[in-house]
């Protein structure tokens, strides 16, 4: 039996993916503290009911992972529909509607991970599901790896799996967040779907400084809190070089091709675009922004203790100990310490490949003058453990989405419209059929 499109009743489909994101929504994975294990009982009920085999991983603390497997006949090697379970922290105050509720208005379903990443999740579960019902014959395996602790660094996910469990991430190709499509890029209003290849490595680091306390009535020259001020303030003077990767001259040639981006490829060139939009800036720089900062016990008091957290973002390729160093230079206080507290780093996956190739074809299929650029996303993702390791890891949702909703991403009223998730659905199973049939 061979399936294809026409197999599949779409209206039926995707009433019964919103229906399980309604309910995935609900459960409240906020990380910290995460509790995966909530959102994985979820899916394997799911998963029970269809009959398709998993496993689950569990480092303890309710960090769970979960591991599910259509078998293909081992003519080819896996394909990993990846996505994590986990999501962050929301301020229920500056929301509009119950962020854990899934609720539905507008035409658009609201909830903390609605687009990071939880309708990827069930749009990838979805596809699992068609699959196994379709009887469809495969020439390789098809997992869909949920994951925990993502948005904290994946210590007690993606890391602790490929530390203990590196079977569980053999695979050829990798499909995972980081990439998808916009309805405007650079003032144009055309369809642009990114496929992001590579991505900029955390470096977080805190900020410490040690003082003397004393009355806030006299004031001294060893102030913790003015010293890290200082600090902080010599970090946001520093300019950091522009460079220009092969990807993303790649990215902004085939938008300058399409009529999308008007400037012109070189360094020159980009560095005036990058003066009205931020999101150029990161990515053609290694980027600082402070995040946190503590200190003090009372108004009339000086503090003797001081920090803060910078989470820096470093082009591909960038030695975070060489980053370190020089951010070291630029504050030149030696009373200001700096402790590491997370890094990551990602190798570049090639973009002439039959997986991206793939991806184009869906894309134009199913989205009429669409344009698709491989990229680079600005956050990190568990695609860097893969990359690192040899296999060709894409970030792709095939969601299309506005930049205005886009920036709901990590903040308030996160939400996606219903026809940019049922597209997601859609392109992720075509895309998984045409890579895994027999």
């Amino acid at each position: 039996m061979t399936a294809n499109k026409a197999q599949i009743d779409w209206d039926i489909a995707f009433e019964e993916a919103l229906a399980i994101l309604q309910e995935y929504l609900q459960i409240d994975t906020s990380n910290p503290p995460g509790r995966e294990r909530l959102a994985c009982n979820f899916l394997e009920n799911i998963l029970e009911q269809e009959g398709i085999q998993y496993e689950l991983f569990d480092p303890g603390n309710d960090r769970v992972s979960l591991r599910a497997v259509l078998k293909g006949n081992g003519s080819r090697q896996p394909l990993i529909l990846l996505n994590h379970t986990d999501v962050v922290p929301v301020e229920r105050e500056y929301w509009n509607e119950e962020p854990f509720g899934g609720i539905i208005r507008n035409g658009e379903i609201w909830g903390r991970g609605t687009l990071d990443m939880k309708g990827l999740g069930i749009a990838e579960l979805l596809t699992l599901l068609l699959l196994k019902r379709s009887g469809v014959s495969l020439a390789r395996d098809v997992v869909f790896l949920a994951v925990a602790d993502e948005e904290a660094g994946g210590v007690q996910g993606i890391e602790w799996l490929e530390r203990l469990h590196p079977e569980a991430l053999e695979a050829e190709f990798v499909i995972n967040e980081g990439g998808g499509g916009s309805t405007e890029l650079f003032g144009v209003k055309r369809n642009v779907f990114t496929v992001t290849t590579t991505e900029k490595g955390p470096l977080w680091l805190k900020l410490v400084v040690e003082g003397r306390a004393g009355h806030g009535s006299v004031p001294h020259s060893d102030n913790a809190l003015d010293r890290l001020v200082r600090a902080l303030g010599r970090l946001q003077e520093w300019e950091s070089e522009f460079q220009v990767s092969a990807v993303l001259k790649e990215y902004f040639e085939r938008l300058q091709k399409a009529g999308i981006y008007h400037g012109a490829t070189t360094i020159e060139e980009l560095r005036k675009t990058a003066e009205d939009d931020l999101r150029v800036r990161a990515l053609l720089t290694n980027t600082i922004s402070t995040t946190t900062a503590t200190a003090g016990v009372k108004h009339n008091v000086i503090p003797g203790r001081a920090e803060a957290t910078i989470d820096c973002r470093l082009l591909p390729g960038v030695d975070a100990n060489w980053f370190e160093e020089e951010l070291v230079r630029v504050i030149d206080d030696p009373k200001v310490r700096v402790e590491r507290v997370f890094e990551g780093s990602s190798a570049t996956s090639p973009h002439d490949t039959e997986l991206f190739a793939t991806i184009e074809s869906v894309v134009r299929d199913l989205v009429e003058d669409a344009v698709v650029v491989p990229g680079v996303t600005t956050g990190f993702t568990d695609s860097r453990v893969f990359r690192n390791n040899g296999i060709v890891a894409y970030g792709f949702s095939g969601t299309l989405t506005p930049p205005n909703l886009a920036r709901t991403v990590h903040g308030h009223n996160e939400r996606i419209p219903l026809d940019s998730f049922r597209l997601s659905c859609q392109m992720i199973y075509e895309i998984t059929r045409r890579m895994c049939i027999a």
